[in-house]
Protein backbone atom coordinates (compact mmCIF):
# COMPACT_ATOMS: atom_id res chain seq x y z
CA UNK A 1 0.00 0.00 0.00
CA UNK A 2 1.59 3.93 -0.84
CA UNK A 3 0.59 6.24 1.89
CA UNK A 4 -1.24 9.35 0.47
CA UNK A 5 -2.10 12.89 1.80
CA UNK A 6 -5.14 12.52 3.56
CA UNK A 7 -5.72 15.73 5.51
CA UNK A 8 -4.12 19.06 6.76
CA UNK A 9 -3.98 19.65 10.16
CA UNK A 10 -4.07 22.88 11.92
CA UNK A 11 -2.91 23.73 15.45
CA UNK A 12 -4.59 26.82 16.90
CA UNK A 13 -5.17 29.00 19.93
CA UNK A 14 -8.38 30.29 18.98
CA UNK A 15 -10.06 28.21 17.17
CA UNK A 16 -13.09 30.44 16.55
CA UNK A 17 -11.01 33.05 15.08
CA UNK A 18 -9.75 30.32 12.84
CA UNK A 19 -12.56 29.01 11.65
CA UNK A 20 -13.64 32.52 10.90
CA UNK A 21 -10.53 33.38 8.81
CA UNK A 22 -10.53 29.85 6.63
CA UNK A 23 -14.49 30.43 6.21
CA UNK A 24 -13.73 33.93 3.99
CA UNK A 25 -11.44 31.75 2.23
CA UNK A 26 -13.87 29.57 1.03
CA UNK A 27 -14.14 26.55 2.89
CA UNK A 28 -17.11 25.05 3.78
CA UNK A 29 -17.19 24.99 7.93
CA UNK A 30 -20.31 24.32 9.62
CA UNK A 31 -22.00 26.66 11.68
CA UNK A 32 -21.92 26.21 15.35
CA UNK A 33 -18.39 24.06 14.66
CA UNK A 34 -16.41 26.94 17.25
CA UNK A 35 -18.07 24.77 19.70
CA UNK A 36 -16.31 21.80 19.39
CA UNK A 37 -12.37 21.16 20.55
CA UNK A 38 -11.79 19.42 17.04
CA UNK A 39 -13.18 20.46 13.73
CA UNK A 40 -13.16 18.61 10.34
CA UNK A 41 -14.02 19.61 6.68
CA UNK A 42 -13.54 17.43 3.41
CA UNK A 43 -12.21 19.25 0.84
CA UNK A 44 -14.09 18.49 -3.19
CA UNK A 45 -11.05 16.60 -3.77
CA UNK A 46 -11.51 14.52 -0.71
CA UNK A 47 -8.61 15.42 1.45
CA UNK A 48 -10.00 16.58 4.65
CA UNK A 49 -8.64 20.22 6.85
CA UNK A 50 -8.54 19.27 10.42
CA UNK A 51 -8.46 22.07 13.04
CA UNK A 52 -7.78 21.04 16.79
CA UNK A 53 -7.37 23.16 19.75
CA UNK A 54 -3.88 23.39 21.89
CA UNK A 55 -5.44 22.33 24.37
CA UNK A 56 -6.65 19.07 22.20
CA UNK A 57 -3.07 17.98 21.57
CA UNK A 58 -1.99 18.88 25.13
CA UNK A 59 -4.43 16.02 26.49
CA UNK A 60 -2.37 13.29 24.44
CA UNK A 61 0.64 14.76 23.85
CA UNK A 62 1.52 16.46 27.30
CA UNK A 63 5.08 17.34 26.15
CA UNK A 64 4.18 19.62 22.83
CA UNK A 65 4.70 22.89 23.25
CA UNK A 66 3.19 25.97 20.54
CA UNK A 67 5.98 26.33 18.04
CA UNK A 68 8.13 29.61 18.55
CA UNK A 69 9.86 31.75 15.86
CA UNK A 70 8.16 30.45 12.75
CA UNK A 71 5.25 29.48 11.46
CA UNK A 72 2.83 26.53 12.37
CA UNK A 73 1.77 25.62 8.65
CA UNK A 74 1.47 27.04 5.10
CA UNK A 75 -0.97 27.38 2.56
CA UNK A 76 -1.88 28.19 -0.27
CA UNK A 77 -5.27 29.68 -1.95
CA UNK A 78 -5.53 29.78 -5.84
CA UNK A 79 -7.70 32.78 -7.11
CA UNK A 80 -9.55 32.57 -10.56
CA UNK A 81 -7.46 36.41 -11.22
CA UNK A 82 -4.89 38.72 -10.17
CA UNK A 83 -7.69 40.96 -9.50
CA UNK A 84 -9.26 38.29 -6.84
CA UNK A 85 -6.08 38.33 -5.12
CA UNK A 86 -6.39 41.99 -4.41
CA UNK A 87 -9.62 42.12 -3.35
CA UNK A 88 -9.42 38.52 -1.19
CA UNK A 89 -6.40 40.79 0.33
CA UNK A 90 -8.10 43.99 1.02
CA UNK A 91 -11.55 42.28 2.28
CA UNK A 92 -9.26 39.99 4.81
CA UNK A 93 -7.16 42.84 6.45
CA UNK A 94 -10.27 45.29 6.45
CA UNK A 95 -11.97 42.10 8.64
CA UNK A 96 -8.70 42.95 11.00
CA UNK A 97 -6.06 39.95 9.87
CA UNK A 98 -2.66 40.59 9.48
CA UNK A 99 -0.71 41.27 6.13
CA UNK A 100 2.00 39.97 5.44
CA UNK A 101 2.85 40.62 2.18
CA UNK A 102 0.99 43.19 0.09
CA UNK A 103 -0.04 41.56 -3.24
CA UNK A 104 2.92 42.05 -5.82
CA UNK A 105 3.83 40.70 -9.20
CA UNK A 106 5.93 37.97 -8.37
CA UNK A 107 8.96 37.14 -11.03
CA UNK A 108 7.30 33.64 -11.42
CA UNK A 109 3.87 34.47 -13.39
CA UNK A 110 1.75 34.66 -10.55
CA UNK A 111 -0.18 37.57 -8.82
CA UNK A 112 0.68 36.91 -4.92
CA UNK A 113 0.20 38.17 -1.55
CA UNK A 114 0.36 36.36 1.79
CA UNK A 115 -2.09 37.05 4.93
CA UNK A 116 -1.30 35.70 8.58
CA UNK A 117 -3.78 33.30 9.80
CA UNK A 118 -5.18 33.94 13.44
CA UNK A 119 -2.38 31.88 14.94
CA UNK A 120 0.19 33.66 12.34
CA UNK A 121 0.98 31.18 9.88
CA UNK A 122 1.01 32.45 6.28
CA UNK A 123 -1.68 32.05 3.89
CA UNK A 124 -0.65 32.63 0.24
CA UNK A 125 -3.53 34.28 -2.25
CA UNK A 126 -2.08 33.68 -5.58
CA UNK A 127 -3.25 33.44 -9.30
CA UNK A 128 -1.58 33.11 -12.98
CA UNK A 129 -0.72 36.89 -14.02
CA UNK A 130 -1.96 35.45 -17.32
CA UNK A 131 -5.40 35.43 -16.05
CA UNK A 132 -5.59 39.35 -16.28
CA UNK A 133 -5.34 39.11 -19.99
CA UNK A 134 -8.59 36.76 -20.06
Amino acid sequence: MTPRLDAISIITADLAASLAFYRRLGLDIPAGAESAPHVEVTLPGGQRVLWDTEEVILSFDPSWERPAGGERLGLAFACDSPAEVDALYAELTDAGFTGHLKPWDAVWGQRYAVVLDPDGSGVSLFASASAAAK
